[in-house]
């Protein structure tokens, strides 16, 4: 089966090159030609842990071509997927143009019954667009073509998205008759030999699965950080409470961890756009509105623990940070919270070096020369009057805290043991978590 995924972006590349690990014929198509061309020279445009061997191997073995030619890749192609971006606009809506302009030039190049599914995130109702611009293609051609519109979203996690898709917790497929879902079911047949189910539904309610899962996750993480911000007031560990409640089997410990906000491509866009749809239906999500406000609160919770420990006089203060990108195992800045932090330092007069294992190049893009870029977590701590981690990358995790100068860390994810800071000498702020000043009262 020849397959055509349009998009190389992250979701676009990972699909492309797993359904080629598995012996599909795939040809990637996007409209920039130096993503295109890197690409065929083996450089890919996003960090992701195992996906350059795969890129590799199948472009070297032929089953993963690369184009910029929708007219000459489609011929031939049983399924074309639609994966290019979807940005937010300025009202928090997807931004549908590109998915409706690739749906246009598919009903114009396509010249045999074709599945065509959309694999970006796309809000309720989408299917039914490119359903639409396929068919005026078409008939502005002349032409009668077979055609289906299918919703196959995507549930991938940056930092392990490739066994993600190889060894999927579950597949959704939205589809309209039993001819494209025979189809679908096909291509994923190999990914189904150990029991991962495929999930047939209508169109709509699969649009709709991939918004409320991402809504879901978002919901967990910014409740947690609401918990964790009484608990600081009260004197309680979140640590402990989140144990407590995760042995709840309804509740379970995935998602439940305290920290300084999501970000990332899927769940603040995702979370928004999931607002707006409703709005578009005069009805409110409440629910989401204060999970999106607690987030964005939260972005700001390391700096007020860094202006408070500090009385205010951060000028001619130097804070380290350890971690940029939002998530370990990933280069990406969308959303990131260490650039509400850095902002927030900057402006009130504090210098700033930072250090990340991955995401240094892409947030160099953002941060530019207003931080001092280091080449280690010793080398961004050297000098500094305090260390804030902000992204839990696992070489962070058991430093030698005898090579750290800096007496006071911020942990932003609740890695370290306080209780070991404290025999260090190293004064200790977690999320959540009973702070210093708290615990002397406690002492006493």
């Amino acid at each position: 089966m020849k397959v055509v995924v349009v998009g190389t972006g992250y979701v676009g590349l990972v699909t492309g090159a797993c359904l080629a690990e598995v012996g599909t014929d795939v040809v990637c198509v996007d409209v920039d030609a130096a993503k295109i061309a890197r690409l065929e020279e083996g450089i890919l445009p996003i960090y992701e842990p195992g996906l350059e061997e795969i890129v590799t191997r199948n472009y070297r073995n032929g089953r993963l071509k690369f184009s910029t030619s929708l007219e000459f890749s489609i011929p031939g192609a049983a399924v074309a997927f639609i994966a290019v971006g979807t940005p937010p606009g300025e009202d928090g809506s997807a931004d549908l143009r590109y998915v409706i302009q690739v749906a246009k030039e598919i009903g114009t190049y396509m010249t045999e019954p074709l599945v065509i599914v959309t694999k970006s995130t796309v809000p309720v109702g989408t299917a039914v667009k490119v359903n639409r611009a396929v068919k005026e293609a078409l008939q502005h051609r002349g032409t009668q073509i077979d055609y289906d519109v299918a919703s196959n979203p995507e549930f991938l996690k940056e930092g392990a998205a490739v066994a993600d898709f190889m060894k999927p917790d579950r597949i959704v497929v939205g589809v309209n008759n039993e001819r494209a879902a025979k189809t679908l079911e096909n291509l994923y047949s190999p990914f189904l030999l150990n029991g991962h189910p495929i999930l047939f539904m209508d169109v709509a309610s699969a649009e709709m699965t991939k918004y409320a899962a991402n809504a879901m996750l978002a919901t967990k993480i910014s409740f947690m950080n609401d918990i964790a911000g009484l608990c600081e007031l009260v004197g309680a560990d979140v640590n402990k409470v989140r144990k407590g409640i995760g042995s709840d089997p309804r509740i379970g410990n995935r998602f439940i961890y305290p920290g300084i906000g999501y970000g990332g491509s899927c769940f603040p866009k995702d979370v928004k756009a999931l607002i707006r749809t409703g709005l578009e239906h005069d009805r409110r999500l409440r629910i989401l509105e204060a999970v999106e406000a607690v987030n964005q609160d939260q972005k700001q919770v390391m700096f007020d623990k860094i202006y408070r420990h500090f009385d205010g006089q951060l000028k001619n203060k130097t804070i380290a940070l350890w971690g940029l990108s939002f998530k370990p195992n990933t280069d990406d800045m969308r959303e990131a919270p260490s650039l509400v932090l850095v902002a927030s330092l900057l402006d009130a007069g504090a210098s700033v070096r930072v250090f990340d294992p991955v995401a240094m190049h892409e947030a160099q893009k953002s941060l530019g020369s207003a931080v001092e870029w280091c080449s280690d977590l010793y080398h961004a701590a050297e000098g500094a009057d305090a260390v804030a981690l902000v992204t839990e990358w696992n070489e962070f995790r058991l430093p030698d805290w005898k090579r750290i100068g800096a007496r006071v860390m911020f942990d932003g994810r609740n890695i370290y043991d306080d209780v070991l800071l404290h025999k260090n000498g190293i004064t200790y702020y977690g999320i959540g978590t009973i702070q210093p000043s708290i615990q002397k009262m406690i002492t006493i």
